[in-house]
Formats: C-alpha cells, sequence, structure tokens
C-alpha cells in the first residue's frame, strides 16, 4: 500500500485573505488586541489593516502555524514624531463635533480625513485657557514602543 501524498499547507503570501486570531502587547505586556477570546479576526494582506512590520512577519508562515514575534522599539508603528503633537483650537473643535464635549487629557478624539471619507484619532495631552485649545497626540499609541505579536493562522487563501 503506497501512501497519498498531502499538499503542503499553504502559505501567506502578499495580498493572501487570512483567518487568525492575533495578540499585540505593549512594552508592559497588556494586551492592546487579543483575538484568541473570541472570534478570529479576517484580513487582507496589503491594504492597512497591519502595520507593514506585522504583515512581513506573516509572510511564508504555513497555514496552521502558530508564533510570537518582538518587534524592537519604532518597527511596528514607526518612532514618535513631535510635530504630532499640535493644539487645535476650541473653534475648530466645536465646527468638527459637540460644541459642549468637555475634553479631558487621556480621551480619543476621533476627526474627519480633509477628503471626509476617513478618520483618525488623537489622544487629548493639555488642555488650557479653560478649554479654549487642546493639544492632541496623533502619533500611533504605540509609536516609539517595542510590540509584542502573537499570531496562529487559521487560513490563508
Amino acid at each position: 500500500m503506497t501512501a497519498v501524498p498531502t499538499a503542503p499547507p499553504p502559505l501567506v503570501q502578499p495580498g493572501s485573505f487570512l483567518t487568525l486570531h492575533y495578540r499585540m502587547a505593549g512594552p508592559d505586556g497588556a494586551d492592546i488586541i487579543n483575538t484568541f477570546g473570541g472570534k478570529p479576526a479576517t484580513l487582507s494582506l496589503g491594504t492597512g489593516e497591519l502595520s507593514p512590520a506585522l504583515e512581513q512577519r506573516l509572510l511564508g508562515l504555513p497555514e496552521g502555524t502558530r508564533s510570537t514575534f518582538e518587534l524592537a522599539a519604532g518597527e511596528a508603528f514607526g518612532e514618535r514624531n513631535p510635530e504630532l503633537l499640535q493644539w487645535v483650537a476650541r473653534k475648530l473643535l466645536n465646527e468638527l463635533g459637540d460644541p459642549g464635549e468637555q475634553y479631558q487629557v487621556g480621551d480619543v478624539v476621533q476627526f474627519p480625513t480633509p477628503d471626509g471619507l476617513g478618520q483618525y484619532a488623537g489622544a487629548v495631552q493639555q488642555v488650557k485657557d479653560a478649554g479654549e485649545a487642546v493639544q492632541f497626540d496623533f502619533n500611533h499609541p504605540l509609536a516609539g514602543q517595542p510590540v509584542l505579536f502573537e499570531v496562529h493562522v487559521i487560513g490563508v487563501l
């Protein structure tokens, strides 16, 4: 009796559609996102759903792989850019959102992109002049930080 050869599992390639569980943790080890306790994520590589550095770690992995990667400070989400700390006048905040909003340090606020088709977020760093100006940090929260990336590649299409 001869054994029937089995095909090797598919490999993650650029443009692959993936079903996976993943966990990202910051330098303190606390989860930023963790899908292992629930429904797996589905995503297409190359569409910006994961940072390029994270996608790079997935390339070439066979379906079924479980792996953990440590990304150096700044590798996953870039270095912190001091130019992304910006003051926004209350007048503009009123035009973009609720004029009665009270901003507190640590709040995360969504802003529309200039074309109005998307959004980006800024975290409140400072509030001055009784709320007439608010400083936002538009860096990714993990910019300049090391990141732990754990993954289980469930399916590759």
